[in-house]
């Protein structure tokens, strides 16, 4: 992979100095924290992360059946133009799809909160489903 994003990095911690860039990556945690708690609270879900170390979360699919997976919400949120991908895990525990968030600079608690409207509104109605939503073939990742 290309270095830009490390030197970016090195260069934002260079221009803030240890306290700036500490209080960037602070406001990245606690929208990470406050997103992963509210998804928490959502039915379907389980936490497989919080996001309280590192601006990163993720969640997965209570087990029951279900007209839908992580997939589907995938694709759903993609419809609305939010990137939320949801990745198998590696091969030793490959039945266990998980979805994730990598909260960056720049994505506020106003569109977090935007964020979360969006995941409550597809998944009321997926689980409001009849039937699994037809397709070709099995997913097995998340393409960009």
């Amino acid at each position: 992979r290309p270095g830009a994003q490390v030197l970016l990095q090195y260069y934002q911690f260079l221009r803030l100095g240890r306290d700036g860039y500490r209080a960037v990556q602070q406001g990245s945690i606690d929208v990470a924290t406050y997103l992963s708690s509210e998804i928490a609270k959502l039915a379907p879900f389980d936490l497989v992360s919080k996001g309280d170390t590192i601006p990163v979360f993720a969640w997965k699919l209570k087990k029951g059946e279900r007209n839908w997976d992580l997939y589907d919400l995938a694709d759903r949120l993609r419809m609305r133009g939010w990137l939320v991908p949801a990745y198998p895990m590696p091969d030793d525990m490959a039945d266990l799809v998980v979805q994730r968030i990598v909260v960056r600079l720049g994505l506020s608690r106003d569109l977090a909160e935007q964020l979360l409207d969006a995941i409550k509104e597809e998944v009321d109605f997926l689980e409001n489903l009849d039937a699994r939503i037809p397709r070709e073939k099995e997913r097995t990742s998340f393409s960009h």
